[in-house]
């Protein structure tokens, strides 16, 4: 993969590099946005083509990954509505 950055918000920056893997990437990158605060509660995200096309990974990869972060608890999806950081708890 190239020096490819997937930008949406003021200063939302996504590289899902590392040797565990594009997916696995990909949600550690959005898991810190959320820990971080760069996503806020409630914030929509991308489309899983369009992010797929913005990093030059296969959608396949963003949508397993938005599907696990669901299961997890950090995403909400609704059809129609698209993907939402879910609203936490505080730890």
């Amino acid at each position: 993969m190239t020096d490819s950055w997937a930008t949406f918000g003021a200063d939302l920056h996504l590289e899902p590099v590392g040797s565990t893997g594009l997916r696995s990437g990909l949600m550690e990158a959005l898991r810190e946005a959320v820990r971080g605060g760069r996503l806020a509660p409630g914030t929509r995200l991308p489309s899983s083509r369009a992010l797929a096309a913005d990093l030059g990974i296969a959608r396949n990869t963003v949508a397993d990954a938005y599907a696990e972060l669901v299961a997890e608890g950090w995403l909400t999806a609704r059809q129609g509505s698209g993907t939402r950081v879910a609203q936490r708890s505080a730890p």
